[in-house]
């Protein structure tokens, strides 16, 4: 049961990320916080999370920039 909840929040954390943000900064702090998010329900180091989110959120945006708003 814990491990089907952890997948589900890892999911629901993942699709957080496609709300981009319109600009480098905002891509960046979005995906900052769903990195922390997924991060601490899965406990996981949070500066690490943090970094990771930035980076998925922003790669994310520069793929798909029609789909960041």
């Amino acid at each position: 049961m814990k491990g089907r909840l952890t997948r589900t929040i890892a999911t629901l954390t993942l699709f957080a990320l496609a709300a981009c943000g319109q600009n480098l900064p905002e891509q960046s702090v979005l995906g900052a916080g769903a990195g922390v998010g997924a991060a601490v329900v899965l406990s996981g180091g949070v500066a690490a999370g943090a970094l990771v989110g930035a980076a998925g959120n922003v790669a994310y945006c520069k793929t798909y920039p029609d789909r960041c708003h």
